[in-house]
Order: structure tokens, then sequence, then C-alpha cells
């Protein structure tokens, strides 16, 4: 049974039968939402029960698709795109549970949200390149209108911004596409990974190109200024795909495509790129601490965590040793996952905060925890979660990144300085939105209700997991990073 293919194209099936069906009341949209984003989440497990092979791509589905070229229909995963596939259709099936509340243009919405599913899953199991540029290209698309249609005030020139940055900054990556296609003849991701067609200059332009486009996606330093307007005025729903999923396409493409298709020159870019995540999580930091707006609070601090991603790619190339590459891959990974999580609760829970008082700022709060309990503990575990406390999902992917760091670029570790950041940044909207006196104007806030909980608890639980128990998902990523050679 062709599994990864049924869960890729089963939202976009689900979206063209709503698209026909003659009831599309809020209750049945929402109702089938549902139903198609959890049975996809169901097929990714059993994906996930299918295992993975070291060293290689497991449960491979090949078609032909264009041959005069050399593109065709291939998919696939491994200990890198796996934990990404597993947190895309968790993340998706919340989304469309916390959407069951949206009444207007309901239908229109699912029906992007389930195209943006199906290109998601695509590009991380994608193993022909123009597949994955393909859905890499059309994820924008559906990103854009979700933004535009159901954001907040200043939503189109976000959304507009969004895009543009995005779009444009693909283009690089489609000429890195072309030249490692003419130096092969083939679109074959694997072919490039296990015999990089380019070197020399060639090699370093074609990293060039794709750094470009990865560190838009990321956002990396100093490219990353779309990213606090689309957050803000996008939609709950919007925020947490675009921080739990679609910046993982700039972190997945720095390991699949830069790292592991141009080896040699990301080798002698190393520190150039390390020293660009060092900045990225520094500066992200302390952008974050800046902030009165809960929502670009968190914004900010996605933009720290995924520098410590980049550091730990960019060490994972400078080293010789192959137990400290694949440390700092493990905990890449590992991070990317965590922050899909940690960062996804924190933007429902600030958009479930923002639906009940219609303010982000926090000053306008104080006290809330009195109020609403359940928010409140978990607003707080995840915020200690993304500041990087033990026992919780960021404390084992930064831990290991710091240490192989430590390791191959001890001058690198001056990042951890941004965890200090972090840490006062969250205590601060802690003690600020709610502790400290109660805000009369909230006296009557209701608390979670049924549904919210249904989102909220699994990310929580998760997170938790993963921070106990991380081996969970290591065992998996190390699977595929112990056998990397470059």
């Amino acid at each position: 049974m062709p599994l990864l293919t049924i869960a890729t194209f089963l939202p976009v099936v689900g979206a063209l039968v709503l698209m026909v069906l003659p009831d599309r009341t809020a209750r049945t949209v929402h109702g089938l939402s549902i139903g198609v984003t959890g049975l996809t989440f169901l097929l990714t497990l059993a994906i996930w029960a299918g295992g993975i092979v070291p060293g290689s791509f497991a449960q491979v589905e090949e078609l032909a698709w264009i041959p005069t070229i050399g593109a065709a229909y291939r998919l696939g995963v491994d200990g890198l795109s796996l934990p990404l596939v597993l947190l895309t259709s968790l993340l998706f099936f919340l989304s469309a549970i916390y959407s069951a509340r949206l009444k207007a243009r309901a239908a229109t919405f699912v029906v992007l949200m389930l195209m943006l599913e199906t290109a998601s899953l695509g590009a991380f199991m994608a193993l022909d390149a123009l597949l994955f540029y393909v859905f890499f290209e059309v994820s924008l698309v559906g990103m854009y209108f979700m933004i535009a249609g159901w954001g907040h005030e200043d939503r189109r020139r976000a959304a507009l911004m969004f895009f543009l940055y995005t779009l444009l900054g693909s283009l690089p990556l489609l000429l890195a596409i072309l030249g490692l296609y003419l130096s092969s003849g083939t679109f074959d991701m694997r072919v490039w990974i296990d015999t990089p067609p380019l070197s020399g200059l060639a090699a370093m332009l074609a990293l060039v190109a794709m750094l470009f486009t990865f560190a838009i996606k990321i956002p990396s330093f100093p490219v990353h200024t779309w990213l606090p307007a689309a957050h803000v005025q996008a939609p709950t729903v919007g925020s947490v795909i675009l921080a739990g999923v679609m910046l993982k396409f700039g972190t997945y493409g720095l390991v699949r495509f830069a790292l592991q298709m141009t080896p040699e020159a990301f080798t002698k870019a190393g520190v150039v790129i390390l020293a660009f995540g060092v900045i990225s999580a520094i500066y992200g930091a302390f952008a974050a601490l800046a902030q009165s707006d809960l929502k670009k609070m968190v914004a900010y601090t996605s933009v720290n965590h995924m520098g410590y991603i980049v550091m730990g790619v960019a060490v994972a190339a400078l080293t010789m040793d192959p137990e400290i590459r694949a440390v700092a891959l493990d905990g890449a990974t590992l991070q990317m996952v965590s922050h899909g999580l940690v960062t996804g609760a924190l933007f429902f829970l600030v958009g479930m905060l923002q639906d009940r008082a219609h303010s982000r700022e926090m000053a306008d709060f104080g006290g809330l925890l009195g109020r609403v309990p359940w928010l409140g503990w978990a607003f707080i575990l995840s915020a200690f979660a993304s500041l990087g406390l033990p026992g919780l999902a960021h404390f084992p992917a930064e831990f290991q990144i710091f240490l192989a760091t430590l390791q191959t670029q001890p001058w690198a570790v001056v990042a951890i300085l941004a965890i200090v950041v972090t840490a006062g940044l969250y205590l601060r909207s802690i003690a600020q939105v709610f502790l400290g006196a109660v805000n009369e104007k909230w006296a009557a806030m209701p608390d979670l209700d049924r549904g919210e909980k249904w989102v909220i608890f699994p990310l929580l639980a998760l997170t938790v997991l993963i921070g106990v128990a991380p081996g969970v998902l290591i065992d998996i990523i190390h699977t595929t990073m112990q056998s990397l050679s470059f």
C-alpha cells in the first residue's frame, strides 16, 4: 500500500470533495476537515511504524513523471524527514480542531488549509528536486491567502511581504537545482546525495543560492524581517502552521540540499554559516525582549531558536568526527520538532487569549492565573519549555547542539547568552500577564473550553515526553545521522 502517497494527497482529496459538497455549512465543513486531517495523522503514524533504514531512504514510492528530463514522482522518508512528517500531520490535525470555531468563509479556509497540508507533507517526503520545488512553491500560495483573507488589520501588507520575500527568495534555489540537474542528468535527490555532482566554484555558487533561499525561509538574520509582520497579522492557525511547519522547510533544506548535496562547499563556508546562526540566536532573543506584544515576542523567539538549528548544522559540517557530527545533527533535527510543538502551543495560547481579550499587549493584563488557570499554567509550561528548562522538549535538543559546538567551535558557545535573555523575557511576560494584581476588567474571562484543551494538551504532553524521554525521537533521527558522511 502506498502509504506515503495516500497520506500526502488525502488532504487535497478532502479539499476537492469539499469544493463539490452540496452541504457546506460550517458544521459539515469542519467535521470533514477534522476527519481528513485526523486520518492523515493516523496514516503518518503507520508510516512511522513502517520504520526507516540506516544510510538510505525507506518506503520509497516511485513513478515516471517527465522521463525525458529525468524527473519522476518519488517519495521516501528517513530520520530527517519522518519526524517532520509526524509533526506536520499533528499540527494540521490540531489546527483543524481549533478552526472549528471559525464561521466566516469556513469552506474556503478549510480548502486552503488542506491544500497547504498536502504541500507541506509533499515537501518533506519528496525525493525528486523538481517535485520538491513544486510542493515548496504551492505552500506559499496557501499561506498567502490564509493571511490575506483571515488575518488582522494590516493583513494584506503582511501577506504581500511574506509572498514576495519567499517567492523571490526561492528563485535562487531553482537555479541551484538546474545546475545540479545539468551536471547529473537527473532530478533524483538520492543521486545528488550519494554522489554530489558539483565541485569547486560551481558547488560554491549553488550553495550560496540555496543558502539565500533557505535563510529567508528559516528565517535567519538579516533576511528575517518578513516574519514578525506575517506572524502578528496571520490568524492563529496561520501562525501555528507557519512557525511549526513552514519554517522547517528552511532548516530541512539546509540539511537535505545545502549540506548533503554540496558538502565540500558547505564545509568551506561553515564558519560563516555558524556565525550567522550565532547572530540569529542572540539577535532573536534580544528582539523578543524588546516587544510588548505577546505574539510578536513569540515570533522573534522563532528567530532565536532557529538560529540554534543553523548552529548545529554548521558544526556538523565543520567537524571530522562522525560522533560529534551525529550529535550536532541529532540536536538540530530534534530542535526542529520541539520548536514546532512548543511554539505551536504558544501561538495557540496567545490566540486563545486574544480571542477573549481582543488584545495582545502584556500591559493590558495582570493576575490572569487566578481567572484562567488552565490557560495560565499551559502558557507557563510552554514558556518554560521555550526557555530550555531541563525536562522539557527544547533542553535535550539545545544541549546536544551546544555540546557539539563546545567540542569543535568553542567561540560559538557565546550564543548561550540568548538562553539567559529568553528566560528573562518569558519570566517577564508571565509576571505581567498572569501574576500580580488582578485586573478586574477580565473578571469574567472564561478559561479553556473542552475543544481548546484537546488542542493544547497533546502539545504539552509531547513537550514533556520528549524532554523526559528524548530517545523516542532521537533513535529515529540518529539512524540516519550516524550514517552521513561527507
